[in-house]
């Protein structure tokens, strides 16, 4: 199997106990964008459950602004009407269901594979920053292809799903940073990922950087430049976690 290749089909999950810890207490940019991507996309998911509501005839109206509103020069009385559009025949059309529920579901996706995978998925299993970026630029897309049925079938917009857009583009963003460490991955970077350039050493990511890596025989210098190339065993590195928090 080519590098790259095999590199796509590593899948090193943290036992459950580890990945516990990392994504309630880990400290790093990465994690950070993840936590934004889950929280933005639960969300979305939560538009999509209030409109699901409505479309079922749980709730019976969705608020919508006053016709009369106008902001700066715009009249988001007639631009905004969601009870009209997530009543249309363009809500129900797909897969026989409402579009709120099939909203729901797709965010849901988006936020497990946000959480999925260690602190350092990019580098121990880099398929699931790749599948999250993707999932985000998918969503954002079809963001955007639904505004414009919208208005082509009501000439009014659902404001709720109109929050849902903004999120999606900003998980989108979120989302690269990582993407494009695993793509460093697949591409034959360091083994150990970043932690070359100081990504684990710094103290943000939880482990204190004078316990990272262990001393003596086992640890291997690039001369002038004081590179690490031999990190702590995996297990070895959880354990600081948990000692210094």
């Amino acid at each position: 199997m080519p590098g790259s290749a095999r590199r796509l089909a590593r899948w090193d999950v943290p036992r459950p106990e580890r990945l516990s810890h990392e994504l309630r207490e880990g400290r790093s940019a990465d994690l950070t964008r993840r936590r934004w991507v889950v929280g933005l996309s639960m969300l979305s998911g939560t538009i999509g459950n209030l409109v699901g509501l409505y479309q079922t005839g749980i709730i019976k109206r969705l608020p919508d602004p006053p016709e009369d509103l106008v902001v700066m020069g715009a009249e988001l009385g007639k631009l905004f009407n969601a009870t009209k559009v997530d009543a249309s025949a363009y809500a129900y059309r797909r897969a026989g269901t409402p579009d709120g529920l099939l909203m729901t579901a797709t965010y849901a996706v988006t936020a497990i594979l946000a959480g999925a995978g260690g602190r350092d998925r990019a580098r121990t299993a880099p398929a699931l920053p790749l599948l999250m970026a993707a999932k985000t630029i998918y969503d954002a897309v079809l963001c955007v292809k639904l505004a414009r049925e919208e208005w082509a079938d009501n000439h009014a917009l659902c404001e709720y799903c109109q929050v849902a857009t903004v999120a999606s583009f900003a998980s989108a963003a979120l989302a690269l940073p990582e993407a494009l460490w695993a793509i460093e991955t697949l591409m034959g970077a360091d083994e150990h990922g970043r932690q070359d350039q100081g990504r684990g050493t710094r103290r943000e990511d939880g482990v204190r950087p004078e316990r990272r890596y262990r001393y003596g025989a086992d640890l291997a210098m690039t001369p002038g430049r004081g590179r690490v190339v031999q990190p702590y065993d995996e297990e070895e590195a959880f354990n600081d976690v948990a000692m210094y928090p």
